[in-house]
């Protein structure tokens, strides 16, 4: 399943189950929550981390639906860009980034 399909059916199961659809500050208080229990699972090395984090998924997935974002164009583009990106440790050790081909 590519990223595309999946934000629909993120949004169809929002739709079908009669979730929020119109509030994005709540979606995104909604997100964070479930990144709270992602974490949680980690930390506490729990057998649901896995579907924790497929709950931040759908949640984003989601997001970006309601707010007119197609999810796999961004998560490419942003790939590309991250690609061509180059990191160096300052003099602490710390990775900075030393070249942006796109100046930012």
């Amino acid at each position: 399943m590519d990223i595309r399909s999946a934000q629909k059916l993120a949004w169809d199961n929002k739709i079908e189950k009669g979730f929020n659809t119109t509030d994005v500050p709540l979606e995104f208080g909604l997100l964070n929550a479930e990144v709270g229990e992602a974490f949680t699972a980690w930390r506490k090395n729990l057998p649901d981390f896995g579907e924790e984090l497929a709950d931040v998924f759908l949640y984003l997935a989601a997001l970006a639906e309601m707010t007119g974002t197609d999810l796999q164009t961004e998560i490419e583009r942003k790939i590309a860009k991250n690609r061509g990106r180059v990191y160096a440790p300052d003099d602490r050790g710390v990775l900075t980034r030393v070249h942006d081909p796109e100046g930012q």
